[in-house]
């Protein structure tokens, strides 16, 4: 399911903030939490939508609030789109 995290040739983090620099593209975030079935079946729901496949998001993190978990999506965008 959240395999992309383990890509050894996935963008590092130097990597993706040098392309910023060097781009006019901003980089958006999209963070879902809740419970773990919460979490996964809202992944695979906005997946089904044509939103974001599923394994663009990061894998399932913990959450500050006890108990919950967390996953994240970025992506690129050009201003004014």
């Amino acid at each position: 399911m959240f395999h992309s995290f383990l890509d050894p040739n996935a963008p590092t983090v130097e990597r993706e903030i040098a392309a910023l620099q060097n781009s006019e593209r901003e980089r958006l975030r999209v963070l879902i939490i809740g419970s773990r079935d919460g979490v996964t079946e809202t992944i695979y729901d906005l997946h089904r939508r044509g939103f974001a496949e599923v394994g663009l998001w990061s894998p399932l993190l913990p959450a500050p609030s006890s108990g919950e978990v967390m996953s994240i999506l970025t992506r690129d965008r050009r201003p004014g789109e």
